[in-house]
């Protein structure tokens, strides 16, 4: 806890995501929230970790390019595998409003009105397209490959419960030429995102963990998109009342970019993004750029 001249404090937690994903947090601080009210616990935590385990024998099902086989790297420090970066970062906060995101919708949709394309698959399109360009040397022909968190609590059968405090988030992927990137529709780029997604189902699910359970791996690609978004961290109701505002604390890599509310509780959506001076510059262009 680090105490504030203006009478107010900040609170700091770590965690580890093989203990706790967003939403499992959320319900522990509510839970804490409540303890230090003398109130009850609003969710009584379900630790049945066993609705996660890997088949026996374990199934793999279908190909896992967004998982990387660790057996063939070494593991020392010097593959750099795990390791924050040494490179120089600069670090930016994007902001989109409403209206922007409103207007990255209507683009998606283009002539199709009437499909349904939601705020978190656009803005990470927009990510993906900026991310990959703002890449050095440029190569139309380099495939560039996103990664993204997906809750996967209702998509599997049976769902798990609502209660369930552990991990239960898994990464899906979209992989696209840096030529389709740049000029390709936007539409296009937002479909490959939202395929992305829905292959996250039950028996693609088990898969993965089956994979998990065969293989020592590691996330695989180019960049990660982790939402705060609307988990509701700065809705929590502590004794002495709301967070002013809740936001991951900066840490050295440029392979991460992290979507959260706005200070205050604004429209829109803020983007943390960490890059090489030379490649922000780069990303900042492209990201405004696509907004005119």
């Amino acid at each position: 806890i680090t105490a504030c001249k203006c009478g107010g404090f900040v609170i700091g937690f770590t965690t580890s995501h093989t203990t706790f994903d967003g939403l499992s947090f959320k319900a522990f601080l509510d839970n804490l929230a409540a303890l230090a009210s003398n109130k009850p616990m609003p969710l009584t935590p379900s630790h049945e970790r066993h609705l996660l385990a890997a088949r026996s024998p374990p199934r793999v099902t279908f190909p896992h390019p967004e998982m990387l086989d660790l057996g063939d790297f070494p593991t020392s420090a010097e593959s750099g595998v795990f390791q924050a970066s040494s490179e120089e970062l600069h670090f930016n906060i994007f902001h989109l409003t409403n209206d922007n995101i409103n207007y990255l919708k209507d683009k998606a949709k283009g002539n199709n009105v009437n499909s349904r394309v939601t705020g978190f698959n656009v803005v990470t399109a927009l990510i993906w397209r900026c991310k990959a360009l703002s890449f050095s040397p440029p190569d139309p022909n380099r495939s560039s490959t996103i990664l993204y968190a997906v809750d996967i609590r209702s998509r599997l059968s049976p769902p798990l419960p609502r209660s369930y405090a552990g991990n239960a988030v898994l990464t899906a992927y979209a992989t696209a030429k840096c030529e389709v990137l740049e000029k390709g529709p936007f539409a296009r780029l937002v479909e490959i995102v939202t395929e992305g997604a829905k292959r996250m189902n039950d028996e693609y699910a088990r898969s993965i963990i089956d994979w998990g359970e065969l293989h020592s791996g590691f996330p695989n690609g180019e960049v990660l998109v982790s939402s705060w978004w609307r988990l509701g961290f700065e809705e929590v109701e502590y004794p002495w009342g709301k967070p002013r505002y809740c936001c991951p604390v900066v840490y050295h890599r440029k392979d991460i970019i992290l979507l959260f509310p706005p200070l205050g509780g604004g429209d829109g959506i803020n983007v943390i993004v960490a890059l090489p001076p030379k490649e922000m510059e780069k990303f900042k262009t492209l990201f405004y750029e696509f907004l005119i």
